[in-house]
């Protein structure tokens, strides 16, 4: 057989009546008396396959899942069947042959309980085989292609900014290090510098590509190697870059369940609700909303809890009918060194942050773009010398013009996460990267 006469898995279907050709890795097996039924798998989801003869049956014998096969045979319908119809009369080739049991049952889904996930991970290669985990990838590479679809069809261009820097650019200890030539170079945080340089050359911009944290935290949701979607906006104000946030909300929620609904509908994910506009609560708000109806007090704090994450989100799916909360209004004194404050508010930075069911997601700010006042900002909030590598070339943007701007910076595996439903940022991630695991 050619490789051009192979039918996938989810084409079987129209070909009843006619002989024909599946290549695929066995996912089970199911002896029935005289019966055997295989399941076949391949890049298009799952086949059936009834082998009534010992003669190619007896080729299976010492086999195990993961075998690589092919099948041909006359397709019957059949509605119980995937798909709706299966192989009858089947002939057996033996492509590759797997003696080892596998370690995880790819055949069914896999527990994803806290104390499972260890086990889940050390086996990741093959756990990615089992078609519940493939799917969580499938709606990640969906969630990708939405967000580039978005940015787009809004004039926003693409690039791809240097990962090895010669400083630590937003300060702060969670830095990796490493010799670069016998000269100190860090893993990049954020794209945060570059994107706001590409304002000067495209006006609007985006990435996603890995952001690197030596975060020692070991959380559901920290990591310390993940995929940000990082964009940037000149020529616009607070309200105007949160309305561009609250367009991607809108148009990734939509396109995700255009695009992957069978994947989401196979996890069992709950469809994303969000009101016409995201509703909009100062911090302040959300400290007196929370404390008023809990016994725990946190009206004055400068930062939300992770409790309150969870509460405001459920306050504004009842109240607004909305998923996701944007919290403004935060302090001043807390603000990054490249943030801009509030011109009617000077008190408070001109920054949000995303809440989707009940995590951050974003953080979202105007830029300080005013050159004297950010290298004022830079040497009295970050101690930063202007002249220093991580800073010079930075700064030449703003000193030979940039407009106003902002932008957002958001966990790709995070969003994933709570699209899909998961407890644990590290189960929407391929291969996760935290304190504990630098493998596989």
């Amino acid at each position: 057989m050619s490789r051009m006469e192979r039918i996938l898995n989810r084409d079987i279907s129209s070909h009843v009546g006619t002989v024909i050709t599946v290549q695929g890795w066995l996912h089970k097996k199911r002896l029935l008396g005289g019966l055997n039924f295989l399941t076949i798998r391949d890049r298009s989801g799952l086949s059936q396959a009834k082998v009534d003869n010992k003669d190619e049956i007896e080729k299976l014998r010492g086999l195990q899942i993961g075998t690589v096969l092919q099948l041909s045979g006359s397709v019957v319908a059949d509605e119980r069947a995937p798909g709706g119809a299966e192989l009858h009369d089947v002939t057996i080739e033996v492509m590759v042959p797997v003696t080892d049991e596998s370690p995880i049952e790819i055949d069914k889904p896999i527990d994803h309980k806290s104390e499972n996930l260890d086990t889940l991970f050390e086996h990741r290669v093959i756990s990615l085989r089992n078609i519940q985990e493939t799917a969580i990838f499938r709606v990640q590479a969906g969630v990708k292609e939405a967000a580039r679809q978005y940015f787009f069809a809004n004039d926003f261009t693409e690039f791809n900014s240097p990962k090895l820097l010669p400083a630590a650019t937003e300060g702060g200890a969670e830095v990796f290090t490493l010799d670069y030539f016998g000269k100190e170079a860090t893993l990049a945080q954020s794209a945060q510098f570059y994107k706001q340089i590409m304002v000067g050359a495209f006006e609007r911009a985006f990435e996603i590509n890995p952001t690197y944290r030596a975060e020692p935290s070991a959380t559901t949701r920290h990591m310390t190697e993940f995929m940000h979607i990082d964009a940037e906006m000149g020529f616009t104000d607070f309200q105007g870059l949160l309305e561009m946030v609250d367009g991607f909300m809108h148009s990734v929620a939509d396109a995700i369940w255009q695009t992957r609904r069978t994947e989401l509908e196979l996890l069992k994910a709950k469809p994303i609700v969000l009101s016409g506009a995201i509703p909009q609560l100062s911090l302040e708000e959300v400290h007196e909303l929370y404390s008023q109806a809990n016994t725990d007090d946190t009206r004055g704090e400068k930062d939300l809890r992770p409790d309150e994450e969870r509460w405001i989100s459920e306050y504004t799916l009842e109240k607004y009918g909305s998923e996701a909360v944007f919290v403004v209004d935060w302090p001043a004194s807390e603000m990054k060194f490249y943030h801009r404050k509030s011109t009617d508010k000077p008190e408070f930075a001109e920054r949000a942050d995303l809440i989707f069911r009940g995590v951050e997601i974003a953080t979202i700010s105007m830029r300080e773009n005013r050159y004297d006042q950010l290298v004022e900002q830079l040497k009295t909030i970050a101690g930063g010398d202007p002249e220093a590598d991580g800073f010079r070339y930075y700064l030449q943007a703003f000193k030979y013009g940039l407009p106003t701007h902002g932008g957002f910076g958001m966990g790709l595996e995070r969003l994933t996460q709570k699209i899909v439903g998961l407890s644990n940022v590290k189960e929407a991630t391929l291969f996760p990267r935290d304190i504990n695991r630098l493998t596989p």
